[in-house]
């Protein structure tokens, strides 16, 4: 034995090993950001065995990052996230189960973060509704809703409200529903939308907004926060962000939000709890846990509730005097008593959409309080149905086989053609330079709609792909989830589709041919500075353009409305109907889409000689037979492609339909590439029925792109 052995023995013995690397994600920001951080390199400098790798993320796209990179194992060993998902994520085995000594935390919290009768993740803090008030305006909040009802009747006056919130989101109907004793689900666990106790619920909230009129009409976040800034709502109902959105000097105190009188129960609001969770793909999972669990210690809740504002979970920060002290947090805490953790059952992402509809219905007028509900608890019971039955693959696999052969059978009978190879060979150098753009078009669009296309012959659940054929064609196109006049059917939405795209390619046309006939005027002065500002609502981002004009079609702060008061019209609720939801969507596209048709009216006019209308005119013809039998023959060729691109383009014209009208009323205003992402994004995650809507958009738009080519004589696409 070499006489070095024992000496590089006791060398490698004493050598320190090398930490453990641990991601950590979340998603926090500002001072919650700050103080997590600093706890994270506190924990780091004393746990030298472990080397942590915080990542802050974007609150928007966390969970869809999340889910996207942690079954790949690219994500975290442990994230901070809301427990609204650990029922499904625990389905999909994203999040481990942890055993964990509750005594410490509010049951309420912990309650959040158990599904199935198992935690899966340690309480940090929590989020929840609680009632703000103008010290100024209300003196001493009310404590029960008759109280409140009076406070805000006595305080309603011109422009000022008494009680503002966002009375038609069932997040903030929340309260109410669990005062008079209802809930989205009963206590089997079944849905019970249309249970008495909500529909009193509804009825409450209802007589605030219609009858009382101590709530604004169409209330939106952005309008609570800015009248209760302006000192013209003296109760808001809002949770613990909104404290950054209040300007400096604000004279303000937050309370519990009152008993319900005709109950004698709290108002509870929904309760979401930010939890330590330790991913079932973590590297490390003995580390994360422990780590979890010091971030939820006394130590570190204190810090995390001084330095961060957070309300947190553990129950011992809130002996020490400073977070004691704290009028907001104390608030809160007393709230927290009063909570309803917010359902973390996969069904519960369902149930948004049918209520918000149904509290619409009422705000309306359009529905009793109990018949829209039965309408939600219809419109749940459809959307949630269950998948259609596995399918046998086999004549998929065939059908496939076969269609690849004959593809590789016709381009082996080219190859084998002396004239195609001696083309290819003279034009190797044009297939080089067209080689990045067919590679790049192959990986960004041919590749996904394969995919997207087969996507449509499965079916989703809990991250779980089912080959179903073409059960999701069927299902549409018979029209088996709804009558074909309904307005969440695929043919009564392909109508309002072809209605829609036909009327804004006509106004686009139009007005677009209208203004460029006239800035080709010689007598037209400063026609430069007329075009670049013509063309800007097209330079704009259209999401921004349509935000801007949802604000100015509001009810009763909107500018457009404001403009008919002013002239002695009467203001309209533009989506409260289908026409004028429609005309809302119509004046902002065609606003959006005119200067696209102008710039190309007006480049096709430079080629056409003015001399051939002035010997039109010299013959005796009239401005419009010029028009009709001179300009626009020879600006047809040039127009045809245009219209062709801009119908394609409205017809999937998704940003104006989701910001400016959300479909209202009722899904009226809804069209195909809309429905698609409703049926993928907030009804169960249908992917493989969202994918069949959006082959059959896209044989609809092929079909109409071959009919445009033919009129046009030439290719467009």
């Amino acid at each position: 034995m070499s006489p070095l052995l024992p000496l590089a023995a006791a060398l490698m013995a004493s050598a320190p090993a090398e930490a453990v690397e641990l991601t950590v994600w979340h998603a926090y920001r500002g001072d919650e950001r700050a103080a997590l951080e600093a706890l994270l390199t506190r924990y780091d400098e004393a746990h030298p065995e472990v080397e942590l790798r915080p990542l802050a993320l974007a609150y928007e796209s966390f969970v869809t990052k999340l889910e996207a990179a942690a079954p790949r194992g690219n994500g975290p060993d442990l994230f901070i996230g809301a427990h609204e998902r650990v029922g499904q994520w625990s389905a999909t085995g994203l999040v481990a189960p942890l055993t964990l000594d509750t005594s410490g935390l509010h049951p309420a919290t912990v309650a959040a973060l158990t599904y199935d009768g198992q935690l899966y993740g340690v309480p940090l803090a929590y989020k929840c509704l609680a009632l703000y008030y103008n010290t100024t305006m209300v003196p001493s909040p009310p404590r029960t809703t008759d109280e409140l009802v009076a406070q805000a009747v006595a305080l309603t006056r011109g422009d000022t409200f008494g009680l503002v919130f966002e009375a038609d989101a069932p997040y903030f109907f929340a309260p109410w529903m669990h005062g008079f004793g209802g809930g989205v689900f009963d206590a089997a666990g079944e849905p019970s939308l249309a249970s008495a106790e909500n529909a009193a619920a509804l009825a409450f909230v209802a007589d605030l907004a219609r009858e009382k009129k101590v709530i604004p009409e169409e209330p939106t976040g952005a309008l609570v926060t800015q009248l209760f800034n302006d000192g013209k709502a003296a109760m808001v109902v809002n949770g613990p962000w909104l404290l950054g959105e209040l300007k400096p000097g604000l004279p303000f105190a937050v309370a519990p939000l009152p008993v319900v009188s005709a109950t004698g129960k709290p108002a509870a609001p929904y309760l979401t709890v930010e939890g330590a969770m330790v991913s079932g793909f973590a590297a490390h999972p003995a580390e994360a846990r422990a780590l979890a669990e010091w971030l939820a210690s006394p130590e570190s809740a204190l810090e995390r509730a001084v330095k961060g504002r957070q309300s947190v979970a553990t129950l011992a920060a809130y002996d020490d005097p400073t977070v004691a002290a704290d009028p907001i947090l104390s608030a809160f805490r007393a709230q927290l008593d009063a909570a309803v953790p917010m359902p973390n059952k996969p069904l519960m992402a369902s149930t948004w959409e049918p209520m918000a509809k149904a509290l619409r219905r009422v705000m309306r007028g359009d529905y009793t309080p109990q018949g829209a509900l039965d309408e939600a608890a219809t419109e749940l019971a459809v959307t949630t149905r269950p998948e259609p039955p596995p399918a046998d693959p086999t004549l998929a696999w065939i059908t496939l086989g076969l269609g690849l052969a004959a593809a590789l059978g016709a381009f082996g009978r080219q190859l084998v053609n002396p004239k195609v190879r001696a083309d290819i060979k003279r034009w190797a150098f044009a297939y080089l330079y067209v080689g990045p753009a067919a590679l790049a078009m192959s990986v960004l669009v041919m590749l996904p709609f394969v995919v997207g296309a087969a996507v449509s012959l499965f079916s989703h659940k809990d991250g779980q792909f089912t080959y179903v054929g073409l059960a999701n064609y069927l299902d549409i196109l018979l029209a088996r989830d709804w009558p074909i006049t309904s307005a969440l059917s695929f043919y009564f939405t392909l109508v309002i589709t072809v209605l829609w795209t036909l009327a804004n390619v006509v106004l686009h046309v139009g007005i677009g041919l209208g203004l460029a006939l006239i800035l080709r005027e010689p007598w037209v002065r400063l026609r430069g500075l007329w075009r670049v500002l013509l063309i800007l609502p097209w330079a704009i981002p259209n999401y921004i353009t349509a935000l801007i004009w949802k604000g100015m079609f509001h009810r009763q702060f909107g500018a457009i409305n404001a403009i008919l008061d002013a002239v002695g019209l009467e203001p309209v609720s533009w989506f409260a109907s289908f026409s004028t939801a429609f005309s809302a969507n119509l004046i902002t596209n065609t606003w959006l889409g005119f200067p696209f048709m102008m710039v190309v009216t007006l480049g096709a006019l430079q080629a056409i000689p003015r001399e051939l209308e002035q010997a039109a005119e010299v013959d005796g013809a009239s401005a419009w037979q010029r028009f009709r039998h001179v300009t626009w023959p020879l600006l047809t060729p040039a127009l045809l492609p245009a219209v062709v691109l801009g119908s394609v383009w409205t017809f999937n014209m998704f940003n104006i339909i989701f910001l400016v009208s959300g479909g209202e009323p009722d899904s009226q205003t809804e069209i195909l590439i809309s429905e698609a992402y409703r049926w993928a994004f907030t009804r169960q995650a249908r992917y493989g029925y969202a994918s069949a809507y959006a082959v059959l958009i896209f044989f609809v738009l092929l079909g109409w792109s071959r009919l445009g080519n033919r009129v046009a004589g030439r290719k467009v696409l």
